[in-house]
């Protein structure tokens, strides 16, 4: 490409450029009117006249396309300033109310941080002013005595029955329970008598005192068996009948 010389010299801006084609179109339109053959004097005037005419007419288009130009320019400008302004005022006031909410949030969370403290500081002299109350002592848990364990064999039964008659109020001693066990079972709990009055009445007696059904369920005592051939039952049963009729199983010594 070829290289531009400017020597120094200012560069041209539109409207410059402009102004300077309108005066290039006036020259050309001179020439040819000056080099037109047979032209009078009064054709000189015409020409020259029609040259000052046109002269005036472009550079007034090119005048009014400049300030236009200029005009939108500086409108645009104004336009872009004042929208930046709107912005900037915008933004300004989203960050003061920003501020502002911000620092109420912190005022609020500053009072409620003071009612806290002065609250907890209120409990603390309540608790200060009012002794706690001493704790009670804890209750010493009652033993339980162990229960009592009876041999399985006649003198643990005996003496079962003994302890169920003691709490029942039935009179009676080892002495005389035992004897009359060994007269009528000789110790056996399964002992029955099928041959006397009894039985042949079809009420046969049985275990160790040899006691008849009907006796049995009329003197039963609470806590024990239902079952005849049970030895605790039947010994307590048995005695609950002798006390009821001869005072004491110690009084009776025969068949009863």
């Amino acid at each position: 490409m070829p290289k531009h010389f400017t020597s120094g010299l200012p560069r041209l801006s539109r409207t410059h450029k402009l102004s300077v084609a309108g005066v290039a179109t006036a020259g050309a339109a001179a020439l040819v009117f000056s080099i037109v053959p047979g032209a009078g004097a009064d054709q000189g005037k015409s020409q020259a006249t029609a040259v000052e005419n046109v002269k005036p007419v472009a550079f007034s288009a090119v005048d009014t396309a400049a300030k236009t130009q200029q005009a939108t320019i500086t409108q645009q400008a104004n336009n872009s300033a004042a929208k930046g302004k709107a912005e900037a005022a915008a933004k300004k006031a989203a960050a003061e109310k920003a501020a502002k909410a911000k620092a109420a949030a912190a005022a609020k969370a500053k009072a409620a941080k003071a009612r806290a403290a002065k609250a907890a500081a209120s409990r603390s002299q309540v608790r200060t002013a009012i002794p706690a109350a001493a704790p009670k002592p804890a209750a010493k848990p009652v033993a339980k005595p162990a229960a009592k364990v009876y041999p399985d064999s006649l003198d643990g039964w005996i003496r079962e029955s003994l302890d169920i008659m003691a709490k029942k109020g039935i009179p009676g001693s080892y002495e005389g329970i035992h004897r009359n066990i060994m007269r009528e079972s000789s110790g056996n709990p399964m002992a029955i008598n099928n041959w006397d009055i009894n039985a042949i009445n079809g009420t046969p007696s049985k275990g160790l005192l040899q006691v008849i059904a009907p006796t049995f369920n009329a003197y039963h005592v609470e806590g024990t068996s239902w079952n005849l051939y049970d030895p605790v039952a039947n010994i307590t049963a048995a005695c609950n009948y002798a006390a009821d009729r001869y005072g004491s199983m110690d009084n009776v010594n025969s068949a009863y």
